[in-house]
């Protein structure tokens, strides 16, 4: 579909190590030279959540505000979140983007194939899923690209730290595989030790760990990659196998529940949320449930 966007809404965060601030000012000077009768504000971000807090009031107050993001995936995270939960008080309000200034910026790489600014002055929207994760029943969180647990997420993060040639890569990868140790979750009433644990909603994360080559954030459906608790080498090996696109996944379109056997991490979209063992976590995908400038 094709709209008009007469309010832009950027966010940027002014102490964020990339240029979203700049980002942020050259979008608002082209949209302004491009997009006549449109206006744009840009709106600093203070702490930890409040993306989600301003993304929300933006949709609130103009159901047909686009809300753009000038970050990373983590800030896009939180605003779409936002928007999110404005949508459920106003269904079909609301437009997301992201206005890659991070590192990763997987969402960017795996959505866009046009500079954002055409895609604004073109209009051009599409439908995208999300992932929905349930924590013991409390108000759900969604991730625009991926869920993870165990080692996946954190050798993806440690790897988008750095410059990689194949020396350094396995260097980390091994540096990581050792310092870890295993998770437990009990899933469809099975105890299962385990290393990694990704649900993804597009086809790579952090830039290096290639989860699936067929994802995609418009299918309706998942994927899931699990890793069970090994020996040290064979670890490092199905490591080395995310990073090059060859470990199996599995596509779902049905949810994913498991309880926690141990404190643990989560991540989402690189986020870091703290599980308490015990939790029943329930992942899903949710189709169409964003709209996002394309």
């Amino acid at each position: 579909m094709s709209r008009r966007f007469d309010r832009v809404v950027a966010l940027y965060n002014p102490r964020s190590t990339g240029d979203g601030p700049g980002n942020a000012r050259a979008l608002r000077e082209q949209l302004e030279a491009r997009a006549r009768g449109t206006t744009v504000e840009l709106h600093e971000t203070q702490h930890a959540g409040h993306a989600e807090e301003l993304a929300e009031r933006a949709v609130t107050e103009h159901p047909a505000t686009l809300v753009v993001s000038a970050s990373g995936d983590g800030g896009y995270h939180e605003v779409v979140n936002g928007v999110v939960r404005a949508r459920r008080r106003c269904p079909g309000a609301g437009v997301c983007a992201v206005l890659a200034s991070g590192n990763a910026n997987d969402h960017a790489r795996a959505v866009q194939d046009r500079p954002l600014v055409d895609a604004i002055v073109a209009g051009a929207t599409s439908e995208m899923d999300l992932l929905e994760v349930l924590v013991d029943g409390r108000e759900p969180r969604y991730a625009h690209s991926y869920v993870g647990l165990g080692i996946t997420p954190v050798v993806a993060v440690e790897f988008n730290q750095h410059d990689l040639d194949a020396v350094k890569e396995s260097a980390l990868a091994v540096r990581s595989v050792w310092r870890y140790r295993p998770l437990s979750i009990v899933h469809d009433g099975h105890r299962i030790e385990l290393d990694s644990l990704v649900f993804a909603n597009i086809d790579r994360m952090a830039k290096y760990a290639t989860l699936s080559r067929v994802s995609s954030p418009t299918d309706g459906t998942y994927e899931s990659l699990l890793i069970r608790h090994r020996s040290k080498l064979k670890l490092l090996a199905s490591v080395l196998r995310v990073v090059r696109g060859t470990h199996e996944v599995a596509s779902r379109d049905e949810p994913y529940t498991f309880t926690t056997g141990t404190p643990m991490p989560l991540q989402m979209d690189g986020e870091v949320h703290r599980v308490d063992a015990g939790a029943t976590v329930t992942v899903r995908c949710v189709a169409g449930a964003l709209t996002v400038v394309r």
